[in-house]
């Protein structure tokens, strides 16, 4: 669990799992503690645990989860880069059971329905600030072949009640640089939009331009702006309407033409797409 502390004064509650040995003994309680500029560690091994509680709440549901695919913007069956960061987000009115002394009640993914080679994720998963129901992991997954992966996640809570939860997702070759779903919204617009798309590098440095011309070929507007997004949906980048000197352009169709280039790999792309301002 994760507690904030106040002049060195601090407390969280949690739900000791079912898991754990029920003979009365002494017990360890390990803590870590960090300021901007210090951080200390240590431990208590005088408490004594065991036994059960008769009058415990009854819990039969197991908890909430939730996956997506380099940043929580991802949708199912959407497109990721060859090493991308699987999101794992638990919620459970019990908490969520990390306890190393179980058997079989890890938290566990597997990919591609690949039982006998599972990954374990119990030591990548925290609990929200002061609130042991909530918490959440990130596991790199790494060197993902081209084409269609599934991946499954499944965990208990502290009463030992299971979840599972999967999801989809299509990997893109990283010696290309890719852009899908490019759109501007909203498309009708009258003076303001916002330019969407999605790529297959995230976390790196992307050099952006978009210019805007005229149906009959002529440049009317260009932007130029640096982006780096934590997932693969870029939407950074607005347009009000005007030209290059500040004046209001009609209204009609006008097609843009949207290059990205990412200096970390040397790759380059691009795309054309069309737009209507209204008056």
């Amino acid at each position: 669990g994760s507690a904030s502390v106040t002049q060195g004064i601090f407390h969280f509650d949690f739900v000791a799992p079912k898991d754990i040995r029920l003979a009365y003994g002494k017990g360890k309680l390990s803590f870590y503690a960090k300021t901007t500029d210090k951080d200390k560690a240590g431990y208590n091994a005088d408490v004594i645990i065991g036994g059960i509680d008769e009058n415990a709440p009854e819990d039969n549901r197991g908890p909430d989860i939730q996956l997506f695919m380099n940043d929580t913007s991802f949708i199912d069956g959407g497109t990721t880069n060859q090493s991308p960061l699987l999101l794992v987000f638990l919620e459970d009115e019990s908490g969520i059971n990390t306890s190393l002394s179980s058997v079989d009640h890890d938290i566990v993914a597997v990919l591609d329905d690949d039982f006998q080679s599972p990954i374990m994720l119990n030591d990548y998963y925290s609990t929200e600030l002061n609130n042991y129901k909530k918490g959440s992991l990130e596991y790199r997954l790494r060197h993902l072949s081209v084409g269609r992966h599934t991946i499954r996640v499944k965990a208990f809570d502290t009463y030992n009640n299971a979840s599972e939860a999967s999801i989809s997702f299509e990997v893109l070759d990283d010696a290309n640089l890719v852009l899908e779903h490019v759109l501007n919204y909203p498309n009708p617009f009258v003076n303001y939009t916002e330019f969407w798309f999605n790529h297959n590098k995230p976390n790196e440095n992307l050099e952006v331009q978009i210019q805007i011309f005229t149906i009959s070929g002529r440049l009317v507007k260009t932007i130029n702006q640096n982006i780096q997004t934590h997932g693969s949906l870029s939407r950074e980048i607005s347009w009000d309407g005007l030209d290059d000197f500040g004046q209001k352009i009609g209204k009609g169709v006008y097609v843009y033409k949207l290059t990205v280039y990412a200096p970390d790999s040397d790759l380059k792309a691009e795309k054309f797409e069309k737009l209507v301002i209204l008056q």
